[in-house]
């Protein structure tokens, strides 16, 4: 995640990276890795991350400047899939095309769409990025679609 305020939203908590790495079971230097781009945090932890600490999604992936509080959510890979199938259709795009986008096979694509496994944080920020995508509104957590 470029430009990502993990670290920001950590040290506003006032924890240090070993406390949060004992929340998620990973070291000091795995929060480290997140924290500096060069390791990408696994998108269920980053949706519990966001949902104990009350930061969107936007927020920590550096999407907004403005934290926006939503009410906490169920991770749910079928619901998000069908989002995914809904903006690619909006969007007038094959599955094909969205994969090619974010760089993987299409039919590692279908498997997220489907809701057969959770996007993963990469591809999910490749897609909003790409087309001004709010992360929230992919996940549930937002009716407002467009990143601001």
């Amino acid at each position: 995640m470029i430009n990502n305020n993990l670290k920001y939203c950590r040290e506003e908590l006032e924890m240090t990276q070993q406390e949060l790495g004992y929340v998620f079971g990973v070291s000091k230097n795995t929060v480290s890795g997140w924290e500096n781009a060069h390791d990408t945090m696994p998108f269920n932890k980053l949706i519990r991350f966001c949902n104990l600490y009350d930061f969107s999604l936007d927020f920590v992936v550096g999407f907004t400047r403005k934290n926006t509080k939503y009410d906490k959510i169920k991770t749910d890979k079928k619901k998000i899939g069908l989002k995914l199938k809904s903006i690619r259709n909006e969007l007038n795009l094959s599955q094909q095309q969205l994969a090619d986008d974010c760089k993987i096979s299409q039919t590692t694509y279908s498997t997220y769409e489907t809701g057969r496994y959770l996007i993963n944080t990469i591809t999910i920020y490749t897609i909003c990025k790409k087309y001004n995508i709010s992360m929230d509104y992919l996940v549930g957590r937002s009716k407002i679609k467009n990143i601001k």
